[in-house]
């Protein structure tokens, strides 16, 4: 803790290994002072306690008692899916920033009524999408969503082994109200969210073939979705987590080349141009990112400035995960429009 009574005051809840990473960025900010954790695991809260230095009275296993107590400006947010819904609204209604982890929430309509009250706020909320860090998605956006290029032909995979899972349907992936999804809502909406960002376009329909675990339809182990965009261009993602490893590819093409983005594990991605004739170039080959989660939401904080993943592009990766979900349970194909008519204006 850095003592500094200009550094922002923040709060993490859950400390799982993305929380406990978040917060030890809050400590080796400049400009940032972690004052207060919450989990419900009193055991690793009094071991991360005492690793980040926050005293007994900065640990709470109630995230309102945190929010209400602990003299926070920002919250980290870092818990399972199912339950950010409710601790974003909780800081927001206590005027503080929020940090979230992805996905925003795990229904379209919780999704929409964050990113509403984020919308009345004057407070930041950042959604941790980190490839909005990285160099060569910068490449691909500056190209598309903020460029003059069109967008025809996308493809985008994921791949990760969650095997042991669904074999053993004991971690919290596998609770229905803690997870609200399977590998396509924890894992795949990284891919679908790199391409509704870097491109910009507007998706009008979905079709996926879903393969599910669980009768209910629930928890998805791989999927191929297609989508088709207002501007006539189609993408195709393909999502699985029966694999034995993690690869990752968005490849993006226009009438002048492509833009090919490549990632092993979760190192940091690559990325390389191809030109329109045939040239390949690596500009973004060995980089290193410039942001990191934490480093992203204080600077957004102390200009005033919109995060680099806004509330509103975690409100999209999930319009279009759920419209995936729906298209699959169903087996047809699902306008976006007519699933989701409150939207009016989201992809604008």
């Amino acid at each position: 803790m850095t003592g500094d009574s200009d550094a922002i005051t923040v709060g993490v809840v859950g400390i799982g290994s993305l929380g406990r990473r978040l917060a030890e960025q809050f400590v080796e900010l400049d400009g940032s002072e972690l004052v207060a954790l919450a989990d419900v695991n009193e055991a690793a809260l009094a071991d991360v306690g005492e690793e980040f230095d926050v005293p007994e009275t900065g640990q709470y296993t109630e995230y309102e008692r945190m929010i209400e107590e602990g003299g926070l400006d920002a919250v980290g947010i870092a818990t399972p899916n199912g339950l950010h819904y409710d601790q974003t609204l909780a800081a927001l209604d206590a005027d503080l920033h929020v940090l979230c982890e992805k996905p925003l929430a795990t229904n379209v309509e919780d999704a929409y009524e964050v990113t509403r009250r984020a919308e009345e706020s004057d407070d930041v909320v950042m959604v941790g999408y980190q490839r909005h860090f990285n160099p060569a998605y910068h490449m691909a956006r500056e190209r598309w969503a903020l460029g003059d290029r069109d967008p025809r032909f996308i493809t985008g995979e994921i791949t990760h082994d969650w095997q042991s899972y669904y074999e053993n349907m004991n971690d919290w992936r596998m609770d229905p109200e803690l997870s609200g999804g399977g590998h396509l809502l924890n894992v795949g909406t990284h891919v679908i969210d790199a391409i509704l960002w870097t491109t910009g376009l507007k998706p009008t329909e979905v079709n996926a073939n879903v393969e599910f675990h669980d009768d209910e339809q629930i928890f998805d182990k791989q999927s191929t979705i297609n989508i088709e965009f207002e501007n006539g261009a189609m993408a195709n993602v393909s999502d699985t987590g029966v694999v034995a490893r993690t690869r990752e590819h968005v490849h993006i093409w226009d009438e002048e080349g492509a833009v090919y983005l490549e990632g092993r594990e979760w190192d940091d991605r690559t990325g390389y141009t191809i030109d329109d004739e045939g040239t390949e170039r690596d500009p973004y080959f060995g980089y290193s990112r410039r942001l990191s989660k934490g480093s992203a939401f204080l600077e957004s904080i102390v200009e005033g400035t919109d995060p680099p993943a806004t509330v509103y592009d975690g409100l999209k990766a999930v319009v279009v995960t759920m419209a995936a979900y729906e298209s699959g349970r169903r087996e047809e194909r699902v306008d976006i429009d007519e699933e989701f008519p409150f939207l009016d204006g989201v992809f604008e």
